[in-house]
């Protein structure tokens, strides 16, 4: 089974900002392979699943709100036991430029809130990171990554999601860890 976590915040207020890009990967993702999100309360998230190549996929999106991201990754931990191999946690990345992807095994949470929460609670995960650069000089950091991204912005975030969303797939339907990296950790 692979269980795969994108990260953001619920509700309208949220949607179009920089701090979902996990969820945008989520939703792109359960569209390339029909399935459809439901509320899940056991594991406090929305939660699609279904298979591809006879191989399980479970994908959330947690209703905790960022910071609490761990709360529901530790739940569906918990509850699933997948081998941490089989866990992937999709989120934004201030310190990459925007539409960059990382895929990394293990690796510092820096100043993501929602990946220090994660760590904290359930250990070093893999992660996919997603870049939405920098704010401007003197801006705040959280007024950044809550702010609706603008048109060019959202054109290369939603081409980012798109990659994510095909790699994984591919990688689930053949497993091949390496070739997945490399495609995640190639911006052309």
């Amino acid at each position: 089974m692979l269980l795969v976590v994108g990260l953001g915040n619920v509700g309208a207020q949220y949607e179009g900002t920089y701090h979902n890009v996990g969820f945008s990967v989520a939703d792109r993702l359960a569209e390339r392979l029909g399935l459809t999100f439901r509320e899940n309360a056991g594991v406090r998230a929305y939660e699609a699943e279904g298979n591809v190549g006879g191989k399980k996929i479970r994908i959330l999106k947690p209703t905790t709100y960022m910071n609490l991201s761990g709360e529901c990754v530790k739940s569906a931990l918990s509850k699933y036991k997948p081998e941490t191999k089989d866990v992937l946690i999709v989120l934004d990345e201030i310190d990459l430029p925007l539409g960059v992807t990382r895929l990394r095994e293990k690796g510092s949470a820096g100043t993501h809130n929602g990946m220090r929460n994660i760590t904290a609670l359930c250990g070093e995960l893999p992660r996919l990171r997603v870049g939405i650069g920098k704010p401007h000089p003197g801006e705040d950091l959280a007024s950044y990554v809550l702010h609706k991204a603008g048109k060019e912005a959202s054109a290369l975030l939603a081409s980012a999601a798109e990659k994510a969303a095909k790699g994984i797939e591919k990688y689930l339907a053949d497993g091949d860890y390496e070739s997945f990296s490399r495609e995640m950790n190639t911006n052309a």
